[in-house]
């Protein structure tokens, strides 16, 4: 999908160490103990999550609930978005969610991707595709710089 406008310039010594310790602050968030997951940031303004859907995250109609959606979605989206700030947290401001299959069992893939946003306010998409190369569901979230550091999160360190 083509973008909308051109991704700020990252330093290409830094950018590498901040997309490290991006993938370490996510693997340290105590929620990600409830959802096996793993990130990926290949490039500035683009990020990849791969989880497995569990039996553990079924509704009561035997196929994964909306959480997992929409987690996967809004994680995709916000880590894509982050990958061009290295100085401040992100939040998410607004997202908007369509599911378009349900999925019961297997691997399935969250790719974000920014689509604009360069001071304050950013705007990211992330759509599922399950293991058959179908899509599931995507999104799109409006994400805003907060007044928290990055550098003063613990689980922000790029591991070696």
């Amino acid at each position: 999908m083509p973008r909308t406008a051109t991704p700020p310039e990252a330093g290409q010594s830094g950018a590498a160490v901040h997309f490290r310790a991006l993938e370490t602050l996510y693997r340290s968030a105590p929620i990600n103990r409830l959802f096996a997951s793993r990130l990926e940031i290949p490039a500035a303004g683009r990020s990849r999550i791969t989880f497995e859907v569990d039996p553990a995250y079924y509704h009561a109609a035997g196929a994964a609930h909306g959480t997992l959606y929409f987690k996967m979605l809004d994680d995709a989206a916000f880590y894509a978005a982050n990958s061009l700030v290295s100085d401040r947290f992100l939040l998410t401001t607004a997202f908007n969610l369509h599911f378009t299959k349900p999925v019961r069992a297997g691997r399935v893939i969250a790719e974000g991707t920014w689509i604009s946003g360069r001071r304050r306010v950013f705007v990211a998409e992330a759509h599922l595709v399950d293991e058959d190369g179908d899509e599931i569901g995507r999104g799109t979230g409006t994400f805003m710089r907060s007044h928290i550091a990055l550098a003063g999160l613990a689980g922000y360190r790029a591991e070696g």
